[in-house]
Order: C-alpha cells, then structure tokens, then sequence
C-alpha cells in the first residue's frame, strides 16, 4: 500500500513542518527568510564558497524524489493508478497553501508544486500511452 503513496509528499511535508514551525503558522511570512538562511557552505575548487540553504536542500530532495517517481510511474498496476490519484490531490493541496497562505508564497514551495505537478502530468500522460500501445497491440492480434 505504501507503494501507491506519491513520494513528493516527504518534500511537501518537510516545507509544511519547516514553515509552520514558524511563529504565525500559515500567516507567517519568516518562511522566505527561513528558506534563505544558508545551513552550511561548500568550499570549491575556485577558493569560492558556496552557501547551501534549506531551500535548495528541499529542491535537490524534491528534484531526486521527482526522478523516483517518473521511475515509478512506467509501471502498469493498479497501486500506480492510486498514486496518480493521490499526487494530483497532493497538487491541488499544494496549490492551496501557495495561493491562500502566506507561509509558502515562496519561490521554493512554488518550485515543490511545478514537481508535483510534473509528477501528475508524466503519469497520466504514461498511463494514456502505455494503455494506447496496449490496445494497439491488441488490435493486430485480432
């Protein structure tokens, strides 16, 4: 069962904790500033340093989560068919909180639903063709 979960929810979930850890809640507005604040930096090869935030730290988790899921998505059982359902309510529910709440109109959560949005579209649009090949296939069989 736990295979028909959309896996982008662990991203999502992580910015709603991160952001709603925040005094104010979905009101607040720290969370742009929360999202910018760098947890560490990379020495690079140029003596330069590169400040990674918790930000990029959610997209580069949502951005190998996403990877996962089209992976996921070329299967043809009924768990994958569950999870597209539960991906696109976990767009609307992303879409929601972007729109109505003020704690995650932020370039990174924005990036997080363009993901589960992605994820929506590339599963339906590989359910739509694998079922078209499989009718087609079995048409010449006829």
């Amino acid at each position: 069962m736990f295979a028909a979960l959309p896996l982008l929810a662990l991203p999502v979930l992580a910015y709603n904790l991160a952001a709603l850890t925040l005094a104010g809640g979905f009101g607040s507005q720290e969370a742009a500033i929360r999202m910018s604040e760098p947890l560490f930096s990379i020495a690079m090869s140029n003596s330069a340093q590169w400040p990674v935030n918790l930000g990029d730290v959610m997209l580069l988790v949502g951005l190998i989560v996403l990877f996962i899921e089209l992976l996921k998505s070329t299967t043809s059982r009924r768990t994958a068919i569950v999870n597209h359902a539960l991906s696109m309510l976990l767009f609307v529910a992303c879409l929601v909180e972007f729109l109505l709440a003020p704690a995650f109109a932020t370039s990174t959560f924005f990036l997080l639903t363009v993901m589960v949005l992605l994820d929506v579209l590339a599963g339906f649009i590989v359910t739509i063709v694998s079922a078209r090949r499989d009718v087609d296939f079995g048409s010449d069989g006829a």
